[in-house]
Formats: C-alpha cells, sequence, structure tokens
C-alpha cells in the first residue's frame, strides 16, 4: 500500500514513520513517497526516517520528490501536512495581530484567517491534482486550520477527503485516565468544529461518568483542561471544552500574554535542520511537546502528553480501518448531513464517525451546548467566507472574513491586518 505524505519535509513525518514501523497488520503500508517543494528539509527528513528503520528489515521503502504530480500517481492514501508560507508564516500571523491588539494564534482568530487565506488556494490545487493523477485515493487532512480547509478539499474530491485532528483523543485520554477507566472502554460523545468543540459525556460500560468527574474537583484539576479552566467553570458548562476554547474563554488574558509561538518553533526548527539526527529530532519533539501552549498553563505539562500517538494514531487507525473495511470509531472532520442541528449538511464538523472501506460518517451525537451554538455558527461562516476570499483574492472578501470574526470585532482592525500582513498586502486586490 503506497502513502504520500505532503509536506514531507515537516517536522512531524517521523511521527508517522514511527507508527508505520510499529504497525504489524495485514494491508499494511509498504510504500511511503515524501513530498515537498524544500529539497533541503527532504534529505534532513530522510535522514531521520532511514536511521529509525534501521536493523528493521521489512521497513516501507521511502522516497522523496519535490514533484507533486509524480508523488501521487497509484498512491493508496495521501496525507497532506503542509504549512503554506512555514514558520515565517505563522510567526507573522502572531506578530501583525498582536501589534493590532488581537490575539494571532496558529488557528484561532486573525492568525487562523490569514493561516486560512493562504492555505486554501494551495489546498485546492493539490485537491485538483489528487483529483487527476490519483482518483481513487483517500485524502487524510491535517493541513490546518484543517476544518476549513478540509472543507475546500472537499469541492473537488468529496468524501474522499477526511479531516483529523490529535486534540479530541488528547482530551479523551486525559478525562478517561482521570476516572480510572481504559480509552477502548469509553464513548466520547464530542461535538463541535476542529479546535471549537465540546466533551458532552464519556460513556463507559453504557453509564456516563462524566457528571461524576465534574463533581469531583480534585480529580477533574489532576489533568490538563481541569487546570485550564477550573473546576467552577467546567461545573458551570456541564461539559469538557476541547483546550482551543480558552482563546474565546479568556480571551483578554490570552492576548496580555503576548507569547509568539511561531517564533520560538521557528528558531527551534532551525537549529535540529541545521543537524538533523534521530536524536535530535527527539530531543527538540520533547522541548516542543513541554512547550505546547505554554502560555496557557501556570505549570509544566503532564508528562503522560509528552509521547506522542496523537495524530498519526488516528491516521493509522483511519487508514486500517477503509483498506481492511475494519469498522472503527474515530473522532474526524466530516460532513455534517443531520448530525449538528446548528449547521447545514454540506458543514465540515469534528465529531465520532464510523469508519469503513466506504470512508467515514458522522454518528448521533449530543448537540453542541447552548451557549456555544452561536459560537459555531459564527465561525463557520468565518471559514465559509475565508474560504471565498482565498478563491477570489479580493480584499474586500479578506477583510469580511477576519472583521466577522468573534475575537476580531473590528473593520478597521481586519483591513489594518490585510494591509499590514507581508503575505496578505499585495495579494488581495481592491475592487470597486
Amino acid at each position: 500500500m503506497k502513502l504520500v505524505i505532503l509536506g514531507g519535509g515537516g517536522f512531524r513525518v517521523p511521527l508517522v514513520y514511527r507508527a508505520l514501523l510499529a504497525d504489524r497488520s495485514p494491508g499494511r503500508v509498504t510504500e511511503v513517497v515524501l513530498h515537498d517543494l524544500d529539497a533541503a528539509r527532504l534529505s534532513a527528513i530522510g535522514g531521520v526516517l532511514a536511521e529509525l528503520a534501521t536493523d528493521i528489515s521489512d521497513a516501507p521503502t521511502v522516497t522523496a520528490s519535490t514533484d507533486l504530480d509524480e508523488a501521487l500517481r497509484g498512491a493508496d492514501f495521501v496525507f497532506s501536512a503542509i504549512r503554506v508560507g512555514g514558520l515565517d508564516g505563522r510567526a507573522a500571523d502572531e506578530s501583525v495581530a498582536a501589534g493590532c491588539g488581537v490575539l494571532g494564534q496558529e488557528t484561532v482568530g486573525a492568525g487562523g484567517v490569514a493561516y486560512g487565506l493562504r492555505t486554501v488556494p494551495v489546498a485546492l490545487d493539490i485537491a485538483r491534482r489528487i483529483s487527476v493523477h490519483a482518483p481513487d485515493a483517500w485524502v487524510i487532512n491535517f493541513t490546518n486550520p484543517a476544518g476549513m480547509v478540509t472543507e475546500a478539499m472537499a469541492a473537488h474530491l468529496g468524501s474522499r477527503v477526511i479531516g483529523i485532528c490529535d486534540s479530541p483523543v488528547g482530551l479523551g485520554k486525559r478525562v478517561v485516565r482521570a476516572v480510572g477507566a481504559d480509552l477502548a472502554d469509553a464513548w466520547l460523545d464530542y461535538a463541535g468544529l476542529n479546535h471549537l468543540g465540546w466533551l458532552r459525556g464519556v460513556h463507559v460500560h453504557g453509564r456516563d461518568v462524566l457528571p461524576d468527574l465534574l463533581a469531583d474537583t480534585e480529580r477533574l484539576e489532576s489533568f490538563e483542561e481541569g487546570k485550564l479552566f477550573g473546576s467552577e467553570w467546567l461545573r458551570a458548562l456541564g461539559a469538557i471544552p476541547n483546550e482551543y476554547l480558552h482563546y474565546y474563554y479568556f480571551t483578554r488574558e490570552a492576548v496580555e500574554s503576548g507569547v509568539s509561538r511561531g517564533a520560538f518553533l521557528l528558531e527551534q526548527q532551525k537549529r535540529f535542520y541545521s543537524a538533523p539526527s534521530w536524536k535530535s529530532w527527539e530531543q527538540t519533539r520533547l522541548e516542543r511537546e513541554q512547550t505546547y501552549m505554554a502560555e496557557t498553563r501556570e505549570d509544566e505539562r503532564d508528562s503522560d502528553d509528552l509521547d506522542g500517538g496523537g495524530y498519526e494514531r488516528v491516521a493509522l487507525d483511519l487508514m486500517h480501518a477503509i483498506a481492511s473495511d475494519n469498522r472503527a470509531t474515530l473522532i474526524l472532520n466530516v460532513p455534517n448531513k443531520t448530525t449538528l442541528a446548528c449547521l447545514d449538511a454540506d458543514a465540515i464538523i469534528e465529531v465520532p464517525s464510523l469508519v469503513d472501506a466506504n470512508g467515514a460518517r458522522p454518528v448521533s451525537v449530543s448537540q453542541v451546548p447552548d451557549e456555544g451554538v452561536g459560537l459555531v455558527t459564527a465561525l463557520k461562516v468565518v471559514e465559509r467566507a475565508t474560504i471565498k476570499a482565498a478563491i477570489s483574492g479580493e480584499r474586500a472578501h479578506a477583510v469580511k472574513a477576519l472583521a466577522l470574526h468573534p475575537l476580531v470585532d473590528s473593520v478597521s482592525i481586519a483591513r489594518k491586518i490585510v494591509d499590514a500582513h507581508p503575505l496578505l498586502s499585495g495579494v488581495f486586490r481592491a475592487t470597486c
């Protein structure tokens, strides 16, 4: 089975390959093609993968190509994890937004819109080329903003593109661990959009144990989200939000923290790519994980969350379920159909989904909490406005996408961001 990884020179690629090396199942991936526009990064990551595969006789073969069409031919699965503009772009997203007094986090607020504006055109081109050169391939999208990009790609790929994210499974692991259960025995009742969801129930052997957890302050504040939001706020919500909702519930504090994750990662990865090796990759990864969303925490990250097993595990489980027609239920980004009443059928949502050889279909879940409906519908409007702006190239649409975001709240600020951003100014043309 052939897997093509777009963004193959990216730092997290060894996580995927390490999971493939550990996979002993029938029908596993035997061929990996790395595609990236940066040949030097491809070479660096290729070297790390070669180290990983040392003494493993049946390791999947690895080749690299800067030619997208060539890489795609014959693909069974395409894993998209690109970063348009690189970490320089992310740093710019954050600094420009901060300079305008608003939040510039990678996928949230002005930063997320800016990232989407430059990513969607590339994602659409990739989708078109997959439809030509690998029409039978299944596309697993991890490119952020994941929900927005998956919805854009679906215009060309339909149900053959499925979005994934490691945030929901990470939340699920922490909550299930806090109640003393096993994730394999739990049903996670989770609903929302990518980076904007709520865990409404945790059913273990047919019983919802979430109310008991919410009532127990010590256990509730023993894991990351409990520390992040506080037991009082979680009890008021009656649910456990995705960690990214911290930026909406504590917006002022997030803006005032002034932390630039992009600038930190940019310097960190410069060090790694200047002298790449498996050892330096692992050291860099641990540092990266320890500092993840550091601006929202007062203490160190839980050591249980530093060992990977996130999005690469979801991707592997998804590929197995489709390739082997082995049914699985995973939290994925898929078309809504009739699942969430507040959104239309084509909206990409993030919910538990049943996966088999026919792809992924959302299953019945609790609705978005009443207090979250306005936020979800507003963000879906922003996602679609961003897609429209990216396709049209018109400045007015780019301004509209930014101005409609609840964390921007000003047309004037939206205009400033478009005009001040080094990767946006000059790209979006003024119209009469």
